[in-house]
């Protein structure tokens, strides 16, 4: 597909775009445990994405925060400076709010649509079917992973949803600090737009050798794991 995968976000050449999703941020401070988990990589690693790729414009595909009724200590100075980072690349910050963004408005008064096209591809959260007709859709909502050998990993899906007729990419949480669902086992996610678990294939990114695997459909690929 015209796409390349890299650190949890993927990059659309066809209109320069690099898109990514959950970074909850907010999630560390919110954790059970008693000190909070760090996030302070998420601008470091949007910074070398941005790098890579010198995209002209960065999509955030929903949930940039975490909790639904408060922001915890640290969050607007995250987001402040993940802002801070697109605009040192040069690049355009575009928000598509997800269900966790209630109180999005507190730290960003930029543009903000459910909806977002780049080229023929649209991006959305994607905890709700879309209005706009695409050839494609990216989307985040569900944090998808893969258990390869008894390690987890976090994984894209890319399939044909029937639901929208067309091609869906599901990209995995950018925080660390969400473990992910594991789709091994599942049918079905959460989002609307994944009709159908087993015709959506996984691709796992191996940050260390810089390589991007594809597997077959998990309808066929399950029994193999």
């Amino acid at each position: 597909m015209d796409a390349a995968f890299a650190d949890r976000a993927i990059h659309l050449p066809e209109s320069d775009a690099l898109v990514l999703a959950d970074l909850h941020l907010g999630r560390g401070a919110s954790a059970n445990v008693e000190l909070p988990l760090s996030e302070s990589d998420v601008p470091s690693r949007l910074a070398e994405l941005c790098e890579r790729f010198s995209p002209t414009e960065v999509v955030l595909a929903g949930d940039v925060l975490h909790s639904f009724d408060r922001l915890p200590d640290g969050v607007r100075e995250t987001f402040h400076h993940v802002e801070r980072t697109v605009e040192q690349a040069g690049a355009r910050l575009i928000v598509t709010p997800g269900n966790h963004d209630t109180l999005l408005d507190a730290v960003w008064d930029g543009p903000t649509a459910d909806e977002h096209r780049v080229g023929k591809t649209v991006v959305c959260h994607g905890h709700a079917l879309p209005d706009t007709a695409a050839e494609r859709y990216v989307v985040g909502h569900d944090h998808p992973a893969i258990r390869i050998e008894g390690q987890r990993r976090p994984c894209y899906l890319v399939g044909r949803s029937a639901a929208v007729a067309a091609e869906v990419v599901v990209l995995p949480s950018f925080t660390k600090l969400a473990p992910g669902v594991v789709v091994n086992q599942l049918g079905a996610l959460d989002s609307p737009l994944v009709t159908d678990l087993d015709e959506f294939r996984p691709v796992v990114r191996d940050e260390d050798a810089d390589e991007t695997l594809e597997f077959p459909p998990l309808g066929t690929f399950r029994e193999l794991l």
